[in-house]
Protein backbone atom coordinates (compact mmCIF):
# COMPACT_ATOMS: atom_id res chain seq x y z
CA UNK A 1 0.00 0.00 0.00
CA UNK A 2 1.18 3.48 -1.24
CA UNK A 3 0.64 5.70 2.42
CA UNK A 4 1.11 9.15 0.46
CA UNK A 5 -1.19 8.29 -2.02
CA UNK A 6 -3.90 6.68 0.26
CA UNK A 7 -3.46 9.78 2.83
CA UNK A 8 -3.82 12.26 -0.45
CA UNK A 9 -7.09 10.14 -1.52
CA UNK A 10 -8.52 10.89 2.31
CA UNK A 11 -7.94 14.25 2.32
CA UNK A 12 -9.34 14.66 -1.41
CA UNK A 13 -12.61 12.39 -0.02
CA UNK A 14 -13.04 14.84 3.57
CA UNK A 15 -12.61 18.15 1.25
CA UNK A 16 -14.87 17.17 -1.72
CA UNK A 17 -17.47 15.77 0.52
CA UNK A 18 -18.18 12.10 -0.96
CA UNK A 19 -16.24 9.11 -2.59
CA UNK A 20 -17.70 10.14 -5.65
CA UNK A 21 -16.71 13.75 -5.83
CA UNK A 22 -13.32 12.77 -4.85
CA UNK A 23 -13.28 10.24 -7.39
CA UNK A 24 -13.96 12.79 -10.00
CA UNK A 25 -11.17 15.42 -9.47
CA UNK A 26 -8.65 12.82 -8.75
CA UNK A 27 -10.02 10.75 -11.84
CA UNK A 28 -10.14 7.59 -10.02
CA UNK A 29 -13.05 4.91 -9.66
CA UNK A 30 -14.87 5.32 -6.63
CA UNK A 31 -14.09 1.65 -5.74
CA UNK A 32 -10.28 2.06 -6.24
CA UNK A 33 -10.74 5.17 -3.35
CA UNK A 34 -13.08 3.17 -1.36
CA UNK A 35 -10.00 0.02 -1.21
CA UNK A 36 -7.27 2.37 -0.26
CA UNK A 37 -9.00 3.95 2.44
CA UNK A 38 -10.09 1.00 3.85
CA UNK A 39 -6.49 -0.68 3.58
CA UNK A 40 -5.61 2.39 5.32
CA UNK A 41 -7.78 1.64 8.00
CA UNK A 42 -6.83 -1.87 8.09
CA UNK A 43 -3.10 -0.53 8.26
CA UNK A 44 -3.82 1.91 11.65
CA UNK A 45 -6.16 -0.95 13.18
CA UNK A 46 -9.10 1.80 13.09
CA UNK A 47 -11.73 3.59 11.47
CA UNK A 48 -11.30 6.49 10.04
CA UNK A 49 -14.54 7.25 8.50
CA UNK A 50 -18.16 6.66 9.38
CA UNK A 51 -19.73 6.20 5.73
CA UNK A 52 -23.76 5.95 5.37
CA UNK A 53 -25.80 6.10 2.32
CA UNK A 54 -26.13 9.74 2.74
CA UNK A 55 -23.09 11.18 4.85
CA UNK A 56 -19.30 10.71 5.12
CA UNK A 57 -18.06 12.03 8.26
CA UNK A 58 -14.91 11.75 10.27
CA UNK A 59 -14.71 9.44 13.28
CA UNK A 60 -12.24 11.03 16.21
CA UNK A 61 -9.33 8.76 15.24
CA UNK A 62 -9.77 10.01 11.57
CA UNK A 63 -9.96 13.75 12.35
CA UNK A 64 -6.64 13.76 14.54
CA UNK A 65 -4.86 11.56 11.25
CA UNK A 66 -6.34 13.94 9.09
CA UNK A 67 -4.83 17.14 10.70
CA UNK A 68 -1.73 14.80 10.98
CA UNK A 69 -1.77 13.93 6.73
CA UNK A 70 -2.38 17.31 5.57
CA UNK A 71 0.54 18.38 7.49
CA UNK A 72 2.65 14.85 6.01
CA UNK A 73 1.48 15.77 2.40
CA UNK A 74 2.53 19.51 2.84
CA UNK A 75 5.78 19.15 3.99
CA UNK A 76 5.99 16.44 1.32
CA UNK A 77 5.24 18.99 -1.31
CA UNK A 78 7.19 21.50 -0.35
CA UNK A 79 10.00 19.07 0.03
CA UNK A 80 9.34 17.67 -3.77
CA UNK A 81 9.52 21.57 -5.14
CA UNK A 82 12.64 22.34 -3.15
CA UNK A 83 14.41 18.68 -4.77
CA UNK A 84 12.85 20.19 -8.25
CA UNK A 85 14.56 23.58 -7.71
CA UNK A 86 11.32 25.30 -7.46
CA UNK A 87 13.32 27.39 -4.27
CA UNK A 88 16.60 28.51 -6.38
CA UNK A 89 14.99 28.91 -9.98
CA UNK A 90 11.93 30.06 -10.73
CA UNK A 91 9.40 27.59 -12.30
CA UNK A 92 6.66 25.46 -11.78
CA UNK A 93 3.43 25.80 -11.40
CA UNK A 94 1.05 28.74 -10.03
CA UNK A 95 -2.13 28.72 -8.81
CA UNK A 96 -4.00 31.95 -8.15
CA UNK A 97 -7.35 32.58 -7.50
CA UNK A 98 -9.42 35.89 -8.04
CA UNK A 99 -13.04 37.81 -8.47
CA UNK A 100 -14.37 36.42 -11.50
CA UNK A 101 -14.91 39.89 -13.30
CA UNK A 102 -11.65 41.49 -11.63
CA UNK A 103 -9.39 38.65 -12.81
CA UNK A 104 -10.59 38.66 -16.28
CA UNK A 105 -10.04 42.48 -16.94
CA UNK A 106 -6.96 43.14 -14.52
CA UNK A 107 -5.60 39.87 -13.61
CA UNK A 108 -5.19 38.20 -16.19
CA UNK A 109 -2.98 40.78 -18.55
CA UNK A 110 -0.56 40.83 -15.94
CA UNK A 111 -0.38 37.07 -16.09
CA UNK A 112 0.35 37.24 -19.43
CA UNK A 113 3.02 39.80 -19.07
CA UNK A 114 4.28 37.71 -16.75
CA UNK A 115 4.24 34.48 -18.18
CA UNK A 116 5.76 36.11 -21.52
CA UNK A 117 8.87 36.90 -18.95
CA UNK A 118 9.02 32.92 -17.09
CA UNK A 119 8.95 30.97 -19.90
CA UNK A 120 9.54 28.07 -16.73
CA UNK A 121 6.56 29.05 -14.55
CA UNK A 122 2.97 27.94 -15.73
CA UNK A 123 -0.03 29.65 -14.02
CA UNK A 124 -3.51 28.04 -13.00
CA UNK A 125 -6.13 31.04 -12.59
CA UNK A 126 -8.96 30.31 -11.10
CA UNK A 127 -11.98 32.67 -11.28
CA UNK A 128 -15.21 32.99 -9.21
CA UNK A 129 -16.80 35.75 -7.11
CA UNK A 130 -16.58 33.49 -4.01
CA UNK A 131 -13.89 33.09 -1.87
CA UNK A 132 -11.37 29.39 -2.25
CA UNK A 133 -10.05 28.25 1.26
CA UNK A 134 -6.31 29.06 0.45
CA UNK A 135 -4.79 26.56 2.39
CA UNK A 136 -7.52 23.42 1.99
CA UNK A 137 -7.78 23.66 -2.00
CA UNK A 138 -3.89 24.22 -2.19
CA UNK A 139 -3.83 28.04 -3.60
CA UNK A 140 -0.28 29.67 -3.59
CA UNK A 141 -2.07 32.98 -4.32
CA UNK A 142 -5.69 35.06 -3.83
CA UNK A 143 -6.78 38.43 -4.75
CA UNK A 144 -8.83 39.69 -2.19
CA UNK A 145 -11.61 42.43 -2.18
CA UNK A 146 -12.99 43.96 1.37
CA UNK A 147 -11.56 43.49 5.07
CA UNK A 148 -9.86 40.63 5.61
CA UNK A 149 -10.39 38.33 8.76
CA UNK A 150 -7.77 37.95 11.15
CA UNK A 151 -5.74 34.56 9.86
CA UNK A 152 -2.24 33.63 9.12
CA UNK A 153 -2.46 34.77 5.85
CA UNK A 154 0.39 37.61 4.45
CA UNK A 155 -1.22 40.13 3.05
CA UNK A 156 0.04 42.69 0.96
CA UNK A 157 -2.55 45.65 0.14
CA UNK A 158 -2.51 47.16 -3.93
CA UNK A 159 -5.05 49.39 -3.35
CA UNK A 160 -8.50 49.87 -3.16
CA UNK A 161 -12.16 49.72 -4.70
CA UNK A 162 -15.07 51.83 -4.28
CA UNK A 163 -18.65 50.68 -3.94
CA UNK A 164 -21.02 52.35 -6.34
CA UNK A 165 -24.94 52.83 -6.95
CA UNK A 166 -25.41 53.22 -11.11
CA UNK A 167 -28.26 52.60 -13.99
CA UNK A 168 -29.52 53.13 -17.21
CA UNK A 169 -29.68 56.79 -18.59
CA UNK A 170 -33.33 55.55 -19.85
CA UNK A 171 -33.91 54.18 -16.28
CA UNK A 172 -33.07 57.61 -14.88
CA UNK A 173 -35.17 59.18 -17.76
CA UNK A 174 -37.99 57.30 -16.94
CA UNK A 175 -37.89 57.60 -13.02
CA UNK A 176 -35.97 60.21 -12.00
CA UNK A 177 -32.11 60.40 -10.53
CA UNK A 178 -31.85 59.52 -7.06
CA UNK A 179 -30.55 62.68 -5.12
CA UNK A 180 -30.57 60.60 -1.59
CA UNK A 181 -29.61 56.87 -0.50
CA UNK A 182 -33.64 56.89 0.57
CA UNK A 183 -34.75 57.71 -3.12
CA UNK A 184 -33.83 54.55 -4.33
CA UNK A 185 -36.73 52.76 -2.30
CA UNK A 186 -38.86 54.57 -5.17
CA UNK A 187 -36.88 52.71 -7.77
CA UNK A 188 -36.30 49.55 -9.18
CA UNK A 189 -33.45 47.62 -8.12
CA UNK A 190 -30.84 44.89 -8.99
CA UNK A 191 -29.18 42.85 -6.18
CA UNK A 192 -25.49 41.11 -6.55
CA UNK A 193 -26.56 38.89 -3.35
CA UNK A 194 -22.64 38.40 -2.97
CA UNK A 195 -22.00 42.14 -2.16
CA UNK A 196 -25.32 42.70 -0.86
CA UNK A 197 -27.09 39.74 0.45
CA UNK A 198 -29.69 41.53 2.85
CA UNK A 199 -31.97 43.72 1.49
CA UNK A 200 -30.14 46.65 3.56
CA UNK A 201 -27.82 48.83 1.19
CA UNK A 202 -25.57 50.96 3.31
CA UNK A 203 -24.04 54.11 2.39
CA UNK A 204 -22.55 56.62 4.58
CA UNK A 205 -23.11 60.89 4.38
CA UNK A 206 -20.19 62.50 4.53
CA UNK A 207 -21.38 65.55 5.09
CA UNK A 208 -23.71 64.80 8.26
CA UNK A 209 -22.25 61.81 10.05
CA UNK A 210 -19.56 58.84 9.95
CA UNK A 211 -22.38 56.64 10.93
CA UNK A 212 -23.72 53.93 8.21
CA UNK A 213 -27.18 54.97 6.54
CA UNK A 214 -28.82 52.19 6.00
CA UNK A 215 -32.00 51.63 3.36
CA UNK A 216 -34.24 48.74 2.73
CA UNK A 217 -34.38 48.40 -0.74
CA UNK A 218 -36.94 45.57 -2.67
CA UNK A 219 -35.44 43.95 -5.49
CA UNK A 220 -36.96 43.28 -8.72
CA UNK A 221 -34.38 41.02 -9.89
CA UNK A 222 -31.62 39.24 -7.16
CA UNK A 223 -28.73 37.62 -9.34
CA UNK A 224 -25.49 35.80 -8.22
CA UNK A 225 -22.95 37.14 -10.28
CA UNK A 226 -21.78 40.70 -10.79
CA UNK A 227 -21.73 40.21 -14.67
CA UNK A 228 -25.65 39.21 -14.57
CA UNK A 229 -26.36 42.61 -12.19
CA UNK A 230 -24.16 44.57 -14.70
CA UNK A 231 -25.82 43.37 -17.85
CA UNK A 232 -29.21 44.19 -15.80
CA UNK A 233 -28.86 47.68 -15.16
CA UNK A 234 -27.62 47.82 -18.48
CA UNK A 235 -31.20 46.92 -19.92
CA UNK A 236 -32.85 49.39 -17.38
CA UNK A 237 -34.27 46.73 -15.40
CA UNK A 238 -33.59 48.63 -11.93
CA UNK A 239 -30.57 50.69 -9.89
CA UNK A 240 -27.57 48.28 -8.99
CA UNK A 241 -24.70 48.34 -6.74
CA UNK A 242 -21.22 46.88 -8.10
CA UNK A 243 -17.88 47.17 -7.57
CA UNK A 244 -16.28 50.33 -9.49
CA UNK A 245 -14.59 48.03 -11.24
CA UNK A 246 -17.71 46.27 -13.02
CA UNK A 247 -19.13 49.36 -14.15
CA UNK A 248 -15.72 51.37 -15.44
CA UNK A 249 -16.18 49.93 -19.68
CA UNK A 250 -20.17 50.57 -19.40
CA UNK A 251 -19.64 53.91 -18.17
CA UNK A 252 -17.35 54.72 -20.92
CA UNK A 253 -19.89 53.62 -23.41
CA UNK A 254 -22.67 55.94 -22.12
CA UNK A 255 -24.33 52.72 -20.79
CA UNK A 256 -24.52 53.31 -17.65
CA UNK A 257 -24.73 56.35 -14.89
CA UNK A 258 -22.73 56.58 -11.16
CA UNK A 259 -25.23 58.38 -8.77
CA UNK A 260 -24.88 58.95 -4.97
CA UNK A 261 -21.34 59.21 -5.01
CA UNK A 262 -21.77 61.89 -1.80
CA UNK A 263 -23.07 58.68 0.11
CA UNK A 264 -20.96 55.86 -1.14
CA UNK A 265 -19.00 53.85 1.74
CA UNK A 266 -15.76 53.92 2.98
CA UNK A 267 -13.62 52.22 -0.42
CA UNK A 268 -13.02 48.42 0.47
CA UNK A 269 -9.35 47.39 0.88
CA UNK A 270 -7.83 45.08 -1.91
CA UNK A 271 -4.86 42.31 -1.23
CA UNK A 272 -2.92 39.96 -2.71
CA UNK A 273 -2.20 37.23 0.42
CA UNK A 274 -0.86 34.01 0.07
CA UNK A 275 -0.34 31.58 3.20
CA UNK A 276 2.74 32.16 5.79
CA UNK A 277 5.24 29.70 4.85
CA UNK A 278 8.92 29.55 6.01
CA UNK A 279 10.52 29.73 2.99
CA UNK A 280 8.65 31.15 -0.50
CA UNK A 281 9.61 29.50 -3.38
CA UNK A 282 10.97 31.65 -6.34
CA UNK A 283 8.31 31.45 -8.88
CA UNK A 284 5.95 32.89 -5.89
CA UNK A 285 8.64 35.76 -4.87
CA UNK A 286 9.27 36.84 -8.55
CA UNK A 287 4.93 36.74 -9.56
CA UNK A 288 4.07 38.84 -5.95
CA UNK A 289 7.13 41.45 -7.24
CA UNK A 290 5.94 41.71 -10.56
CA UNK A 291 2.40 41.88 -10.05
CA UNK A 292 1.53 43.48 -6.87
CA UNK A 293 3.15 46.93 -8.40
CA UNK A 294 1.14 46.53 -11.30
CA UNK A 295 -1.86 45.79 -10.03
CA UNK A 296 -1.74 48.97 -7.69
CA UNK A 297 -1.35 51.29 -11.24
CA UNK A 298 -4.39 49.20 -12.84
CA UNK A 299 -6.25 49.68 -9.46
CA UNK A 300 -5.46 53.97 -8.91
CA UNK A 301 -5.99 54.19 -12.40
CA UNK A 302 -9.62 52.44 -12.28
CA UNK A 303 -10.40 54.69 -9.10
CA UNK A 304 -9.55 57.86 -10.94
CA UNK A 305 -11.57 57.57 -13.74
Amino acid sequence: MDRFEAMAMLVQVVESGSLSAAGRLLRVPVPTISRRISELEAHLGTKLLVRTTRRLSLTDSGIAYLSAARRILEQLGEAEKEAAGEYTTPKGELIITAPLMFGRLHVLPVIADFLAQHPEISVRLLLGDRNIHIVDDHVDMAIRIGPLPDSSLVASRIGSMRTVVCGSPALFGRHGEPRRPEDLQRLPCVSFDLLSPSPLWQFQDRSASPQPVEVAVAPRLVVTTADAALEAAIMGVGVTRLLHYHTTRAQEAGKLKLVLADYEPPPMPVHLVHAERGQMPLKMRRFIDFAAPRLRERLAATQSE
